[in-house]
């Protein structure tokens, strides 16, 4: 089973931010609660946390914009 990674939503008014950085690499063994990417908003920006252990699959563009809620990877 996988899980999504979506673009989260950091501040009350967010409703896209740019995918900053991944932090692993496509095919990477990730643990829950490692860095995983860094978001740009308005305000700030924000290293976010994998959501769970497994291998990473990237599908978000590092500098593209993206919606809240927008998958940009899984990790199986």
């Amino acid at each position: 089973m996988s899980t999504e990674i979506i673009l989260p939503k950091i501040g009350f008014s967010m409703t896209e931010g740019v995918l900053a950085e991944w932090l692993a690499t496509d095919g990477a063994a990730v643990t829950e609660g490692q860095p995983l990417f860094a978001v740009e908003s308005e305000k700030s920006t924000n290293e976010i946390e994998s959501p769970a252990s497994g291998t990473l699959r990237i599908k978000g563009v590092t500098g593209e914009t993206y919606q809240v809620g927008d998958i940009i990877g899984t990790i199986e």
